[in-house]
């Protein structure tokens, strides 16, 4: 992974976690046990720290940063969905943000809540625990079920699993020129299972 330090500090990667090689961590980043850093994020701790605890994920295109003294956390189990912005932020043990939202300075997403896709959570702005929160600037709409709240836990698992599989098996290789017979599939059974969860 490109990795650089920056005023003489260093990232800092647990060896049980998964950084992608794509992705970009500069400076004050620490990425604890069993997380997963995807393609292509960004981890800028030029200004202030980064912080992911133990079995968080953090997904593609993902970028992070924050101002100087401000710390930017995704505790235990947080999970960073695709192309999500944080800045200078907290996001509390097993919550999640979904794809495309922003989180500015100083919010704090509070345990087992959801920021919905593509919302805007402004500056300051604590999110309650245990709520889905929505929209542009982001509002609360409801507080959550224990239905709601497993099923971001299982997804979180899913990613603590493909960390583990990227470990074990994800290589760089030439593609190749045609598909073979008896193309073999990759197992689906835990991905089913959540988008089943989903639809019902």
């Amino acid at each position: 992974m490109p990795s650089y330090s920056i005023d003489g500090v260093i990232p800092v990667v647990d060896p049980t976690a998964y950084v992608h090689p794509s992705a970009v961590l500069i400076g004050d980043v620490i990425v604890g046990a069993n997380c997963y850093v995807g393609p292509c994020a960004s981890l800028r701790g030029d200004f202030g720290r980064i912080v992911l605890e133990e079995g968080s994920n953090v997904q593609d295109h993902c970028c992070i940063h924050g101002f100087p003294d401000q710390d930017t956390v995704v505790e235990v189990n947080g999970h960073i969905g695709h192309g999500a912005i944080l800045h200078s932020c907290i996001v509390r043990r097993d919550a999640l943000v979904g794809m495309n939202a922003v989180v500015m300075d100083e919010a704090e997403i509070g345990e087992q809540a959801i920021v919905a896709a593509c919302a805007f959570v402004p500056a300051g702005m604590k999110v309650p625990a245990r709520s889905l929160v929505a929209g542009i600037p982001a509002k609360v709409k409801k507080m959550l079920s224990e239905e709601e709240i497993a099923w971001k836990l299982e997804g979180t698992q899913t990613y603590q699993a493909l960390t583990v599989r990227s470990l074990a098996s994800l290589h760089e290789v030439a593609p190749l020129r045609q598909m073979e017979p008896d193309r073999p599939r990759l197992p689906a059974t835990d991905v089913r299972s959540l988008i089943a969860t989903r639809r019902g």
